[in-house]
């Protein structure tokens, strides 16, 4: 263990030692190093941001660290993508705010999102900064960071379960599979001007593909991977509001990609895999969805 950590281990116990007399049967002693930490650092008005990753929705996927930092945090910065079940676990002290984005709403700006972080932080607050998902593939965790380690703020990183990875094992979707794919590529569908990647290469890897905020882009993803070589029968999925109750699967082929989506009027968050492995989700099918607890149900 750090030097500094033991001194405020040491100075920690003798506080409480002090103030023992005073201290009720429900107050919070401090059971770890980072809530001692946490404790000096505000004690010291010097505040600190929390970059937690909330996984794909299921609040059973929270890692102990991420549900730590969400119930030690003065205040929480929050996006769209986390789920109303992890909102629930919200201290209903503390002040939460929300600053999420979505397509062809009144969105918050990145801008405005780091300058909340800093204000909060510089108030000497412990801020929770938490995105669904994991905060650094595709969720600007190191913009932020950046940015807030410029202005002298301390920042950690709780990672979590990311989208690609959560969502297609809840749909039964390996990403990797011997003699089907020996790797997998995450890719970002979303950008500020012209998307530009590399399809040739992504045609070519034989990898799993997974699209995030792919859903505008589908008929261009069918198109560039299309000429760049992958044959338009390649299996693909649409998972929507994967690893949450009402989940929905969608399967097909690449060709008719853009069909899919609007045939089955698929909607954000949703994601695209493309892949042999596709072919496995009916055999591995493990989840019990809403949709398929009704349909249970109405054919009882």
């Amino acid at each position: 263990m750090p030097k500094v950590a033991e001194n405020l281990i040491d100075e920690s116990i003798k506080r409480h030692a002090n103030a023992n007399a005073n201290t009720s049967v429900n107050a919070k002693v401090p059971t770890n190093d980072s809530e001692i930490i946490n404790l000096s650092l505000r004690k010291e008005g010097k505040g600190r941001v929390s970059l937690v990753g909330a996984g794909p929705g299921d609040p059973m996927l929270l890692t102990l660290k991420a549900l730590q930092a969400i119930e030690q945090a003065d205040v929480i910065v929050y996006d769209r993508l986390v789920s109303a079940e992890i909102c629930r676990l919200f201290p209903k002290s503390t002040k939460a705010i929300y600053v999420g984005k979505a397509k062809g709403e009144h969105s918050v700006g990145q801008d405005e999102i780091n300058q909340i972080l800093l204000a909060h932080a510089q108030m000497g607050l412990a801020v929770c900064r938490l995105k669904g998902g994991d905060s650094f593939v595709f969720g600007r965790g190191s913009e932020e960071m950046l940015l807030l380690k410029t202005h002298g703020i301390d920042v950690d990183v709780v990672p979590g379960i990311t989208a690609g990875a959560g969502c297609s094992a809840y749909a039964g979707i390996p990403l990797t599979h011997r003699g089907m794919a020996q790797g997998c590529t995450f890719v970002t569908a979303h950008a500020e001007k012209q998307l530009e990647l590399n399809w040739q290469a992504l045609a070519s890897l034989q990898h799993t593909l997974v699209f995030y905020m792919g859903l505008t882009k589908a008929a261009l993803i069918t198109q560039r991977l299309v000429a760049a070589g992958m044959p338009d029968d390649t299996p693909v999925a649409l998972i929507e509001n994967g690893c949450c109750p009402e989940q929905r699967l969608v399967t097909g082929e690449l060709g008719v990609l853009a069909d899919l989506v609007e045939q089955h009027q698929v909607a954000s968050p949703a994601l695209i895999v493309v892949g042999e492995v596709v072919s496995l989700a009916e055999q591995l099918q493990w989840l019990v969805t809403e949709a398929q607890q009704q349909k249970a149900k109405m054919s009882a």
